[in-house]
């Protein structure tokens, strides 16, 4: 163990000793990222009822938006695949959209987007 991980396992300890709710809020977090990197959508459901046991607003307003669309929440943790390519897209033309604004025509935007994506494709 370096030096610099046994300091942060002592200020570590010492934060869990003085606020006990942090050690939990820490060991819920954990088990969520295992949950949601090993494919276990089965577990989330008790995770969230473990979670709402600990009775701290932010935690639970987070659940509230994971049970809004836990349909799409489960599909997240079972495929890996997903639309990150599709909303970069999306962000880089509202950038250069915002970029643009006021200063030139559509024409001229719509050349510059479409000439982005003849220069920058994937395939």
């Amino acid at each position: 163990m370096h030096s610099w991980e046994y300091l942060l396992s002592i200020v570590y300890e010492a934060a869990i000793k003085k606020y006990p709710i942090l050690g939990k809020i820490f060991s819920l977090l954990r088990d969520f990222h295992r949950i949601a990197f090993s494919q276990q959508r089965s577990e989330l459901d008790s995770w969230i009822t473990k979670a709402e046991q600990l009775q701290i607003d932010e935690v639970n307003t987070y659940i509230n938006g994971l049970r809004n669309d836990i349909t799409a929440d489960k599909n997240g943790i079972d495929f890996k695949y997903n639309n990150g390519l599709a909303e970069g897209s999306v962000n880089k033309i509202k950038l250069t959209k915002r970029i643009m604004y006021g200063r030139n025509s559509f024409l001229l935007l719509k050349a510059k987007l479409l000439l982005n994506e003849f220069y920058h494709q994937i395939n």
